[in-house]
């Protein structure tokens, strides 16, 4: 009888074990985490997201819309001219004071308006901050890329008025990027800083509004910095907007040499105010969703 054998099966290689890895995490803190440009870029649709709705709900439900970004700087131009210009006799120069002031008020109200906005940024987003990750910092980012919308449109308002002054604007208005970066800064900082304070303490809503209108007197819109004696002039530089407001007088309308160690005062001032409102945010944002 035949003898049948059966062969073996062949014997599969072994898998060659994968060598260990070790992988550590730990917290991000400080710009890394605030600022981190990966975070920033994965969650760009989100940031664009609230860019738009900020947007919207500003001008949701108005008559007028996006102008009130020109009747807001044109309405204080007119008042300022008559109360600071004629009553009072506020000198401005070799220009008239109608466009000494106008100058003055884009950014200031650029200013003013994101700072009262960034400061309830977070407490308006609770829902979202509280719900789901994303960058917060993103909020008064948000408020921030909005303004850029009236402040472009108040910036060709201005430069429009200008021209009908019969004033033509030389190369230094190729510095206006500069001062907007300048004041997004200063911004950035201060909206980072009363918006974390504002998510514990509800008073900030309150004072906001009354900073706002001390800053403004402390700030050289109603008048020129070089109209304030010595050693105020040198404290009053340190304010961020104080280089901004001159700079735009000097880029827009000619007014002679550019101020540039006020201008860089300034500078100083709003990376201060920068770093201090960035360290705040980043020391206590890990909180908001359980105290908002």
């Amino acid at each position: 009888m035949e003898q049948m054998t059966a062969s073996k099966p062949s014997e599969e290689a072994a898998p060659v074990a994968a060598a260990p890895t070790t992988v550590r995490l730990e917290p991000t803190s400080g710009f890394s985490r605030v600022l981190s440009p990966r975070e920033l870029w994965r969650y760009r649709d989100l940031a664009l997201q609230i860019v738009v709705r900020d947007i919207t709900l500003r001008y949701r439900q108005t008559a007028l819309g996006a102008a009130w970004a020109i009747l807001q700087p044109v309405a204080f131009m007119i008042i300022f001219s008559v109360f600071f210009g004629r009553v009072a006799g506020v000198s401005s120069g070799d220009v008239p004071y109608a466009l000494f002031s106008l100058a003055a008020l884009v950014p200031w109200a650029f200013f003013s308006s994101a700072l009262l906005l960034g400061s309830e940024s977070l407490v308006m987003y609770k829902d979202l901050v509280s719900k789901i990750y994303f960058p917060r910092i993103f909020m008064p980012m948000g408020v921030i890329g909005a303004g850029f919308v009236d402040l472009g449109i108040s910036i060709a308002i201005l430069l429009v008025v200008v021209l009908v002054y019969g004033i033509v604007p030389s190369a230094a208005i190729l510095f206006l990027p500069f001062l907007i970066i300048l004041a997004a800064a200063a911004l950035l900082g201060a909206t980072a800083l009363l918006s974390a304070i504002n998510v514990r303490y509800r008073d900030v809503r309150y004072v906001v509004p009354f900073a706002v209108q001390m800053w403004l007197f402390i700030t050289p819109v109603v008048y020129s910095a070089s109209s304030i004696s010595q050693p105020w002039q040198t404290l009053s530089a340190i304010n961020p907007m104080a280089g901004v407001v001159e700079g735009f007088r000097w880029a827009v309308l000619d007014t002679g040499s550019p101020p540039w160690a006020l201008i860089g005062m300034s500078t100083l001032g709003a990376t201060l105010l920068l770093l201090i409102g960035l360290a705040y945010f980043d020391r206590v944002e890990r909180s908001f969703a359980d105290i908002i």
